[in-house]
């Protein structure tokens, strides 16, 4: 499956473990939350993937232990996983943040105002809106409103920062 990051696709260095295993000390690997919690560190997972109507302050406990949250994206039409990746940007996680799922070109910059690093879409998808849609869509939006997140400039602060010249 195809991952975007800064706009472009890359490679994904992360690993889902399946359901039986367990990760080798020192790999990227993510696991879904029902697990992480039942098997704990034993299973040695360091990514975990969340449903979209997780409860982002039951997670608080475990971001010293996780270096990625991923959140699904069932549709284009369900914006659950951008208020949860906020909100749990707002809590304090400072790892990688993953959209996965039906994210589209016209979404991403939103995605990264809300605090998400990197998205998974689908082979399918892929091929309907390839790379160069992705990065035309990072590139099309130079300000933004939510300002204290990733992404581009605070336009109410650069309506200010004009005023003053």
């Amino acid at each position: 499956m195809p991952l975007i990051k800064d706009g472009g696709f890359t490679v994904d260095d992360w690993r889902v473990l399946a359901d039986s295993e367990t990760a080798a000390p020192g790999e990227k690997t993510i696991a879904p939350l029902k697990r992480l919690l039942d098997e704990g560190d034993a299973l040695g997972a360091n990514g975990v993937e969340i449903p979209n109507n997780a409860s982002p302050e039951s997670l608080q406990p475990l971001f010293d232990k996780i270096a990625m949250v991923v959140i699904p994206f069932p549709g284009f039409n369900d914006g659950r996983g951008f208020s949860l990746g906020k909100r749990l940007r707002r809590l304090g996680f400072r790892g990688e943040l993953r959209a996965k799922g039906h994210i589209i070109p016209d979404q991403y910059a939103y995605a990264r105002a809300c605090g998400f690093d990197t998205v998974e879409i689908s082979d399918a998808l892929a091929a309907r809106q390839p790379e160069a849609q992705w990065l035309e869509a990072a590139a099309s939006m130079s300000v933004g409103y939510q300002p204290g997140y990733p992404g581009p400039q605070n336009i109410l602060i650069a309506r200010w920062s004009a005023r003053q010249t």
